[in-house]
């Protein structure tokens, strides 16, 4: 069996075991909304939506999903900054691996991360290094996708990624504020799709990424950003906050 095949074989465990996560959270009284309140949620998550589809002419699947975040004001102005940025952006990866239960880990390194079932070799995804952006209303971190098992040999244009976006409104008043966050991913050509069909990738790995998307979006509710594996956007000791 190849590695192409294992994969497969691995989104339906994928799925599985994301069932029994939540199925486990839930019966626990542990399930994403109710974990964000015994934590004392400082965020109330609001109009959570999806929008994804795919470009009959090219096959290039356009995934994103939203979500409005209110805030208190204070911690919205104490996250607003490049670090927190970085942090939010380790966040989804380590949401990732719980939520999977440890079946999907990340690996870093300098010339990007990956994505792996398990262990090497079988890289489900690898992107190249995160770019950031930021200004007083709009911060975003972008994953250009560069290869993988689930990702088609044929057709990639080379311009997929996965973005992380927030905004918010700098002239906002009030005790809470609104934080818009999306979850994007864009122009990515799925090997399950050009290989078998579209229908099994939408059954699948599809459904599988929102409900992973979701979940990560409601988890936001309690602001715990996780620390950074690399630190890029970290200020050296010393300097002026």
């Amino acid at each position: 069996m190849t590695a192409w095949w294992i994969a497969l074989a691995a989104l339906g465990a994928l799925a599985a075991t994301l069932a029994v996560s939540l199925l486990w959270r839930s019966r626990a009284g542990d399930g994403f909304a109710a974990l964000g309140r015994r934590r004392r949620a400082r965020a109330t998550i609001q109009r959570l939506s999806n929008d994804t589809s795919v470009d009959a002419a090219s096959g290039a699947v356009r995934s994103v999903q939203r979500a409005d975040l209110q805030i208190e004001a204070d911690a919205l102005e104490q996250i607003w900054t490049p670090l927190q940025l970085e942090r939010l952006a380790r966040t989804y990866w380590r949401f990732l691996t719980r939520v999977t239960l440890g079946l999907i880990r990340v690996r870093y390194s300098e010339r990007g991360r990956a994505v792996v079932l398990l262990a090497e070799p079988l890289r489900l995804l690898t992107f190249a290094p995160p770019e950031y952006e930021m200004d007083d209303a709009r911060g975003l971190v972008r994953w250009r996708i560069a290869r993988g098992l689930l990702v088609a040999r044929r057709g990639h244009d080379g311009a997929g990624y996965l973005q992380i976006e927030v905004a918010r409104d700098p002239a906002e008043q009030g005790e809470r504020r609104r934080l818009h966050v999306e979850v994007a991913v864009v122009n990515f050509y799925p090997s399950i799709a050009s290989r078998l069909s579209l229908w099994l990738y939408n059954a699948t790995q599809s459904r599988i990424h929102v409900m992973i998307t979701y979940g990560f979006l409601r988890s936001l509710q309690r602001l715990d950003l996780a620390q950074s594996r690399v630190g890029r956007l970290r200020q050296p000791a010393g300097a002026v906050q």
